[in-house]
């Protein structure tokens, strides 16, 4: 959200705030009928504590998205803090209001919160992990995650119960935040966009290891998809009677670039090396011409048709 956006997001609490604060200041210069009466001044005091909570939670949204750029902390983390403030100023009438017998009330309603949250401990659970999502905040809006053994795709939004996501063929897919907390999560934006993938490329014994690498680090400075800094590089893997299997090591820039990347990297390998007359390991049949045993007799001569 713009910095003006959030200045007119501001107006209203502000001016709730400082009439507030104004009429508990001045409440000797009122008209006597509300300087000295109870009500008023716990009506004042009550607006000065919503007021207040709702200046800082426009506050900390705003300081939230000049420090985030351009990855956007989850609304789940400004609502939690907008709920808490608003909740602390309620305690805080409450016990204005009821004095001591707001610890007996909220006593009391314990058990019944107790019993609703067994009844719906899933939304507990789901909320919970949405809330330890939002503070500890493995992923941000906008970036590219991978969800073990669930999804893969850009967080799009992170809510109280779920969490959607956009994937590469376009399609949300929306995932309880309690399955999401229980996962390993690999975030593919961060800390920078660009990431390092790899490729596996076995060849023929018969096409050294330092031309092969030549080869292929050549061909891969063609590159356009991919990222010349920091540079592409081939590591020897295994040698193995199948062949030499090489790791080639690339930089992609954007997560959503990986597949044109991969598929460009083959590409370039493919025709140097055919370039080069080299080609893949393939299996072989060598037929051995063995004698055979003392003890064994050729096979008898058919007789001829004469």
């Amino acid at each position: 959200m713009h910095i003006k956006q959030h200045v007119r997001r501001l107006v209203l609490p502000v001016t709730l705030l400082a009439v507030s604060s104004a009429a508990a200041f001045y409440r000797d210069r009122l008209p006597d009928y509300l300087s000295d009466s109870e009500g008023f001044r716990l009506l004042v005091t009550a607006a000065i504590y919503l007021s207040a909570a709702w200046v800082t939670s426009r506050i900390a949204s705003l300081v939230l998205d000049q420090i985030s750029g351009n990855r956007p902390y989850p609304r789940l983390l400004k609502d939690l803090i907008t709920a808490f403030l608003f909740m602390a100023a309620l305690a805080a009438i409450s016990t204005l209001f009821m004095g001591q017998g707001a610890i007996g009330a909220l006593a009391g309603s314990t058990i019944i919160l107790a019993l609703l949250g067994f009844a719906i401990r899933n939304v507990v659970a789901d909320t919970l992990s949405g809330i330890a999502l939002a503070i500890e905040a493995p992923f941000r809006i906008g970036d590219w995650i991978d969800i073990d053994t669930l999804a893969q795709g850009k967080a799009i939004e992170i809510g109280w119960r779920t969490t959607r996501l956009q994937t590469l063929d376009a399609t949300y897919m929306i995932l309880p935040n309690s399955q999401i907390a229980r996962q390993r999560i690999t975030n593919f934006s961060a800390p920078k966009r660009e990431f390092r993938a790899q490729v596996k490329i076995t060849l023929d014994h018969v096409l050294p290891i330092g031309k092969a690498r030549d080869i292929m680090v050549r061909a891969l400075g063609e590159g356009k998809s991919i990222l010349q800094d920091p540079a592409p590089d081939v590591r020897v893997s295994s040698y193995d009677e199948g062949g030499i299997s090489y790791t080639v090591r690339y930089w992609v820039p954007r997560f959503e670039r990986g597949v044109d990347c991969r598929d460009e990297v083959y590409s370039l390998i493919d025709d140097a090396l055919r370039q080069a007359g080299s080609i893949a390991p393939y299996k072989r049949i060598q037929l051995v011409n063995a004698p055979l045993p003392a003890d064994t007799e050729p096979p008898a001569a058919r007789p001829t048709a004469g």
